[in-house]
């Protein structure tokens, strides 16, 4: 039976691959210093010979002995802080999970590497947001210039940078993912889609910041999941791979499009819930796009579910597990961040 280890594996998309896994008959060791304390519900059937669970801080030295006592297969490293809203109220926390911690991932492979003559397989999973803002009519490639705009993503292309440093130094077996928005069950309450459910469900306002004209490319978490496991298994030592769908949306016609997948659902609408544009975000990125043709030919990969269907999902799970929200606290997640710079 194959090992794989997933960094970050409570969170949205990291319990999503956690399971994905699973699925696909892997022993998988969780590792995840369960900062939002939500792991417990979103992988809370988990159990059994086949799973294992670490609460720990990838910056912990344990990682080698964890290394040394499974010999996985690959690390899938999720281990992130993401939300670029926070990153500019607190940017130390993300230069520490999101370089140093790549960086202590990076060393403790390369310790198991000298003492066991051996590679594990690291796939990174990084972001779109590395590239910062894309004209119109444009699209990033994995030959892009990195033009972060924010704390969050200069960290992630810092660790980028960083591994793929590695791979050359010292012949380390890594490639990394640069993925586009994901949307999906389970998502944290600070990310757009699970704010606006949130809201329609309370009878209150629907934050967009500035016009609502910044458009992102959205993917669902299950299509993401596949693209990584991909990656792992066919991709190429030292290379980047651009995950995407070519969906574009604004955030002012996504929050419409939800709307009307609500009603088509017979659910009323509160009188409260309606579109309040608010103070942009500072640096606020306008568009985000991937050119995604290396992944499609090179992989055979391609993304399986639409947008709206996704997104029918995504607040059927919401609607069903609406406890979840009350496992973050309100003012963590419900006051809006990063307007102070």
């Amino acid at each position: 039976m194959k090992k794989a280890i997933v960094t970050g594996g409570n969170g949205f998309i990291g319990s999503n691959l956690v399971k994905f896994l699973l699925d696909k008959n892997f022993f998988v060791i969780n590792i995840d210093k369960n900062k939002y304390s939500n792991g417990n519900y979103l992988l809370k059937d988990r159990k059994g010979k086949n799973y294992k669970f670490f609460k720990l801080d990838i910056n912990s030295s344990k990682i080698f002995n964890i290394l040394k006592k499974y010999k996985p297969e690959v690390i899938f490293n999720l281990a992130a802080e993401t939300h670029v809203d926070r990153s500019i109220e607190s940017p130390k926390d993300f230069i520490h999970s999101n370089i140093n911690g790549v960086f202590n991932i990076l060393e403790q492979l390369r310790k198991f590497k000298k003492k066991n003559k051996k590679n594990i397989r690291l796939v990174h999973i990084s972001t779109d947001e590395v590239y910062g803002d894309i004209k119109k009519d444009k699209s990033s490639t994995e030959k892009n210039a990195y033009m972060p705009s924010s704390p969050y993503s200069a960290s992630k292309a810092s660790a980028d940078h960083l591994i793929k440093s590695y791979v050359r130094t010292y012949k380390l077996d890594s490639v990394i993912s640069n993925c586009c928005n994901n949307f999906g069950p389970g998502q944290y309450p600070e990310k757009l889609i699970p704010t606006l459910i949130f809201n329609i469900l309370n009878n209150n306002p629907l934050p967009i910041y500035g016009r609502g004209k910044n458009s992102r490319e959205w993917i669902f978490v299950d299509d993401h999941c596949s693209a990584i496991f991909r990656i792992y298994k066919k991709g190429k030592t030292g290379e980047s791979y651009n995950i995407g769908t070519n969906n574009n949306i604004t955030n002012l016609n996504l929050t419409k499009i939800l709307l009307k997948v609500i009603k088509n659902k017979k659910i009323k609408i509160g009188k409260r819930v309606k579109i309040k544009f608010v103070k942009d975000r500072p640096g606020h990125d306008f568009r985000y796009a991937l050119n995604s043709k290396k992944i499609r030919n090179t992989l055979k990969w391609k993304p399986k579910k639409n947008f709206k269907s996704g997104l029918e999902e995504t607040f059927d799970w919401y609607l069903i597990n609406y406890k979840f929200f009350n496992y973050f606290s309100k003012k963590n997640f419900f006051k809006r961040l990063g307007l102070k710079t």
